[in-house]
C-alpha cells in the first residue's frame, strides 16, 4: 500500500511540475513556454534538470560486483523514505512556526508522530538492520540532520537519548553522518545514477 501512495506522490508531483511548467495547445500545436528576448528576438526559455556526468563503475572482482547489486537494491528500496522523511520534517517544522505555545506543539507532535507510525511502521519494520543503518545515513543526507538531531529537536534530549540507545543495542547509532565525498562515495555514485535514470 504504502509503494502504492509513494507511486502516487510522485506522480502527482511530476505532474504538477509538468502542468506549472507548460501548457499543452492542442494536438499538432505544441506548447506554451518562457521566453526572453534577445537582440530583438524572443527565445524560449526552458529549465532543464542538472545532470552529472560520471564514468562507468569498475569492479576489480565478481564480489565488488554483487556487493554494488545489493547496495543498488537498498538504496532504492531506502532513498524514498528519505525524501519523505526531509519532506516531513519541513512541513512539521513550517506547521510548529505558527504554534505559539509548547502544550499545543506537544499535542501537534504526538499527533504527526501517531500518523508517521501508521501509515510507515509496517514497511519500515521490515527493513533489514544494513537497510537500517543505510536510511540514517541517508536521512541525513536529504535533512541535512542526523536522525538524532531531528528526534532531539521534535521531542526532546531525553527522547533521542531513548532512541540511541535502543539503536546502540542493535548495532547501529542514529548519529550516522552522511559523507558524499568520504566512505559514503559510492553511495553518492548510486544515487545520482538512479537519479539520472541509468540504474
Amino acid at each position: 500500500m504504502t509503494k502504492k501512495i509513494i507511486i502516487i506522490l510522485v506522480f502527482t508531483l511530476l505532474l504538477k511540475n509538468f502542468l506549472f511548467s507548460q501548457t499543452f495547445l492542442g494536438e499538432g500545436k505544441g506548447f506554451l513556454v518562457n521566453s526572453i528576448i534577445v537582440n530583438g528576438d524572443t527565445m524560449p526559455l526552458i529549465y532543464l534538470r542538472e545532470i552529472t556526468v560520471i564514468p562507468p563503475f569498475v569492479f576489480k572482482n565478481k564480489n565488488e560486483v554483487i556487493k554494488y547489486g545489493k547496495l543498488v537494491k537498498n538504496i532504492k528500496k531506502v532513498l524514498p523514505y528519505a525524501k519523505i522523511a526531509n519532506t516531513k520534517f519541513y512541513v512539521i517544522n513550517e506547521n510548529l512556526k505558527k504554534i505559539n505555545t509548547d502544550y499545543e506543539r506537544k499535542i501537534y507532535i504526538k499527533k504527526e508522530e501517531k500518523k508517521l507510525r501508521d501509515e510507515f511502521t509496517e514497511d519500515l519494520t521490515n527493513l533489514t538492520i544494513s537497510q537500517g543503518k543505510l536510511l540514517i545515513k541517508l536521512i541525513d543526507r536529504e535533512t541535512g540532520n542526523t536522525s538524532y538531531e531531528l528526534i532531539k529537536e521534535l521531542k526532546g534530549s531525553f527522547s533521542a537519548f531513548i532512541f540511541q540507545s535502543v539503536a546502540v543495542l542493535f548495532g547501529s547509532t542514529l548519529k550516522y553522518e552522511y559523507e558524499a565525498q568520504g566512505e559514503d562515495k559510492m553511495i553518492e555514485d548510486i544515487i545520482i545514477r538512479i537519479e539520472n535514470g541509468q540504474l
